[in-house]
C-alpha cells in the first residue's frame, strides 16, 4: 500500500472518530470501517497521527466538553452525556490527564487555582515564571512584560494571581546558572495531551551541550513517522530552557525555529556548549 493509500485511510478514520466520537467507537469499529486488521490500523494510525486511535478519541472528547463546560448552564454531567463517556467520573480522568485539571477547574476557568508569578533577568533576557502548588507551569521569555502576564491570565481567566516569588520559581531560575542536570528536582504542573507530554519528557533527556533532530526525536519516542506531530508538540512547549526545547535543530543541521526567537536559541545552544566542555 502506498503512502497515499495510507494517508486516505487514516484521513478516513479521523473523520470517522469525529463524526462518531459520542458513540465512543472502539478500535475494532473504526479499524472495520477503514478495511484494515486492529492490529495493523492501531500501527499505521499511531505512525502518522503520533498518537494513538484511543488517545486521539479521547483528546476529540474532552474537546467537544470544553465546549459544553464553557457554556454558562453547561454541567459536568451535560458534558459527560454528550461526548458518549459512561460516567463523570471518566470524564474526570481524562480531564486530569489530558488538561492537568478537573472539569470543574477547567469551567471555573482555573478559579481554585492560585497562580504565583514574577518577572525575572536571566542571561537570556527577560522571562516571566510562574508556579502553581504542584509546580511551574510557565516560563516565557518576555518582551512585552504587559502582553506575557495578559497571556497567561487568558489561559485561566479566574485564577487569583498574586505577583509573588516562591522557592519552586527560585529553583527554576536557578538552572540558568547552575548544572541543568539539577532539573529532576524542578517540579512542574504542565497541561496538554499525552502525544505533547511525551514529547516534552523526551526533551528532558537530551543532555546539555548536545542536540537532536526533530527526526531523532520522533524515533525515540517510537514514532519514526511522525517529525512533523514532533514539531508542533515543541512549538506548543510552555517552559523555555528547562524544557529545552532549543536542543532539537532540522536534519541539515540548520537551527529551524523557536517560540522565542533564533538568536536566542543560537545563543543557548552555544553558552551551554563551552559549559558543558569546561564541566568535562
Amino acid at each position: 500500500m502506498s503512502s497515499q493509500q495510507h494517508y486516505q485511510r487514516i484521513a478516513q478514520a479521523i473523520t470517522y472518530i469525529q463524526q462518531n466520537f459520542q458513540q465512543q467507537p472502539q478500535l475494532d469499529e473504526v479499524a472495520a470501517h477503514i478495511h484494515l486488521s486492529p492490529a495493523h490500523f492501531q500501527r499505521l494510525f499511531t505512525e502518522w497521527v503520533g498518537t494513538s486511535p484511543k488517545k486521539f478519541l479521547q483528546y476529540t472528547s474532552i474537546e467537544y466538553a470544553k465546549q459544553i463546560l464553557k457554556q454558562e448552564q453547561g454541567s459536568v454531567f451535560d458534558a459527560t452525556f454528550a461526548t458518549g463517556l459512561s460516567s463523570t467520573s471518566r470524564l474526570h480522568d481524562l480531564f486530569l490527564q489530558i488538561e492537568g485539571m478537573t472539569p470543574a477547574e477547567y469551567k471555573n476557568g482555573g478559579a481554585a487555582l492560585t497562580i504565583f508569578y514574577q518577572f525575572a533577568e536571566t542571561l537570556f533576557g527577560e522571562v516571566l515564571v510562574a508556579s502553581t502548588s504542584k509546580g511551574i507551569c510557565a516560563l516565557t521569555f518576555v518582551e512585552n512584560p504587559t502582553e506575557a502576564l495578559q497571556h497567561l491570565k487568558a489561559q485561566f481567566p479566574k485564577a487569583m494571581f498574586i505577583a509573588q516569588s516562591d522557592s519552586l520559581q527560585q529553583s527554576a531560575l536557578a538552572l540558568f546558572q547552575t548544572d541543568h542536570n539539577q532539573l529532576a528536582k524542578i517540579k512542574l504542573h504542565l497541561k496538554g495531551t499525552a502525544f505533547q507530554l511525551k514529547v516534552w519528557q523526551s526533551l528532558l533527556k537530551i543532555p546539555m551541550g548536545q542536540l537532536t533532530t526533530y527526526g531523532e526525536l520522533a524515533k525515540s519516542i517510537d514514532h519514526p513517522k511522525a517529525a512533523r506531530a514532533v514539531g508542533t508538540a515543541i512549538g506548543s512547549n510552555p517552559i523555555a530552557f528547562l524544557i529545552p526545547c532549543h536542543r532539537v535543530i532540522q536534519a541539515t543541521g540548520a537551527l529551524g525555529g523557536y517560540e522565542w526567537g533564533q538568536v536566542r536559541k543560537t545563543a543557548m545552544i552555544a553558552w551551554e556548549g563551552v559549559h558543558s566542555h569546561a564541566a568535562i
